[in-house]
């Protein structure tokens, strides 16, 4: 069957109510036997050079020399992991990890024949066990540099901001579709390339800068009450 729309989401706070690259650097610090304090220090460091005017990108670049050495194998397993322990801490604060609206949102894509394909900054060993849980057909993030199974800290390109949207493009020249007829979900004014880049953008949660682009533009909205926190 040859496929007429896709449908695009951003992943953290519009799919997923938390920071997947946080949350999975404290559970990986963890089960490296990090001591206490590391995580509040690094994250701490990222969101001061965020405080003090770094672009996004950089700051994207920074989190990831922090799995310097890594093997993407054992990081690949520790996202699945780290995806099955969020979602258990989720529920029993009697909360959901995945936000119900845009979660039944994207399996209505796929009921109409749609893929679903998740555009984000965060990386392989986050995105994949979400796009699994989904049943997304592709997941594009933040490429590492991987040089004999680990990671350099380096990474091909970050994909934030009007990245975004240039996936957008490609992924419809590739299968052959209009994005007029495409929608996009996004929870912040980051996500605006990838939004603008479809006919069809749903602009998700709180955020105030996004919000007022979406009414200024006539998108249709999807309060969750999240509020983007930044990084």
């Amino acid at each position: 069957m040859s496929v007429v729309a896709v449908a695009f989401s951003d992943v953290d706070e519009t799919l997923i109510s938390v920071k997947s690259m946080f949350r999975f650097l404290g559970f990986r610090l963890r089960e490296r036997g990090e001591p206490d304090g590391t995580y509040e220090r690094l994250t701490g460091e990222l969101r001061e050079a965020a405080g003090s005017g770094v672009p996004r990108t950089e700051i994207n670049r920074r989190y990831y020399q922090l799995f310097k050495g890594e093997e993407a194998a054992a990081l690949a397993a520790s996202g699945r992991r780290w995806l099955a322990h969020e979602q258990e801490q989720q529920e029993q604060r009697g909360g959901s990890l995945f936000i119900p609206q845009v979660e039944r949102a994207l399996a209505g894509h796929r009921a109409a024949g749609e893929p679903v394909v998740l555009v984000s900054g965060s990386f392989f060993a986050c995105l994949d066990p979400v796009a699994e849980r989904v049943g997304a057909a592709r997941a594009f993030g933040t490429r590492p540099l991987i040089r004999r199974g680990r990671l350099t800290g380096e990474v091909l390109f970050p994909l934030i901001g009007p990245a975004k949207g240039r996936i957008a493009h490609a992924t419809a020249a590739l299968l052959g579709v209009d994005l007029a007829g495409c929608t996009a979900y996004g929870d912040h004014i980051s996500d605006l390339g990838l939004l603008e880049a479809v006919g069809r953008p749903v602009a998700v949660g709180e955020d105030a800068e996004l919000g007022a682009h979406a009414e200024g533009a006539g998108w249709p909205r999807l309060r969750t009450g999240l509020v983007a926190a930044g990084i």
